[in-house]
């Protein structure tokens, strides 16, 4: 696969070559884009349509954020800006551990696509850990599956991007990478996404109903020394969007508080530098 290749191709899970071509989109594009896999999309349907009607009614303010544990709702006032962008994203967001608070009634579906995402999700790292070159996976101070083994820093983020007044300027997610190790993230229910392809040209990333993308994260990137890239990606207006707005469920893959990245970093420490330089913690708490 070309590095200027403008199209981020469609991957099947059940492709007897899945494991190479899945690792070849990753090293080519930091995303891949999956068709035929495990995750049951009409429940993420139904989180969208369930939230998007929890937001409306401004209920989730009861669940404010908690700066220290960072679980609950950030508003569109407290929502995180991308490193070195003065501008908060104009997004609304709730952010939900399996240890953390959630409206009981809006629960069950999160909690159990929650667990089948980061199962899903060692699956694809054990891939990656298949597919490295020995020369690479020697840097690692355990292997991958290992360190997210019972860890609780793995979230999972419902985001609403509301829709947009006509003076509005503020991007909806300016350019960013991703702090964790993987993130994996069904199908929006409108487009948007781009992703910065290694040329420098923006890409509109797929958006077929029952897609799933996986994009690397800076930690993975740091574990591996740059062998797998964090790419840079952005959410932009659409007309739909514009109108109605934009619900979108990342789950953030993390590993262990203690896992050692490298020589700089342990997994802890990477992510405080990080959540400060996104405005969602003081700096003085690094």
């Amino acid at each position: 696969m070309s590095l200027k290749a403008s199209v981020l191709p469609l991957i099947s899970c059940k492709d007897p070559n899945f494991p190479r071509l899945f690792v070849d989109s990753l090293r080519d594009f930091g995303f891949g884009a999956l068709v035929d896999h495990p995750l049951n999309m009409p429940r993420v349907r139904a989180i969208y349509g369930e939230w998007r009607d929890y937001f409306s009614e401004g209920a989730a303010s009861a669940y404010a954020m908690d700066p220290v544990q960072q679980d609950g709702y950030f508003s569109l006032q407290v929502a995180e800006h991308a490193k070195g962008s003065p501008q908060r994203d104009f997004k609304e967001y709730f952010q939900y551990y399996s240890w953390g608070r959630c409206p009981p009634e809006l629960q069950a579906h999160l909690a159990a696509h929650f667990h089948q995402a980061v199962d899903f999700a060692g699956e694809l790292l054990a891939h990656i850990e298949r597919e490295a070159p020995p020369e690479v996976m020697m840097i690692l101070s355990e292997p991958l599956s290992g360190m997210i083994e019972s860890s609780r820093q793995s979230m999972l983020r419902v985001l609403h991007y509301p829709p947009m007044p006509d003076e509005m300027s503020a991007p909806r997610a300016a350019p960013h990478e991703d702090i964790n190790l993987l993130t994996l993230l069904p199908a929006a229910d409108g487009p948007g996404l781009e992703i910065r392809a290694r040329n420098g040209e923006w890409i509109k990333a797929p958006n077929q109903p029952e897609q799933l993308l996986v994009n690397i994260g800076d930690m993975l990137q740091e574990a591996l020394s740059g062998w797998l890239p964090s790419t840079t990606h952005r959410v932009v207006h659409s007309s739909k969007s514009q109108t109605i707005g934009r619900m979108s469920l990342p789950l953030f893959l993390h590993p262990r508080p203690e896992v050692k990245l490298s020589a700089r970093y342990t997994a802890e420490s990477y992510l405080q530098e990080r959540l400060s330089e996104l405005g969602v913690l003081p700096a003085s708490s690094t």
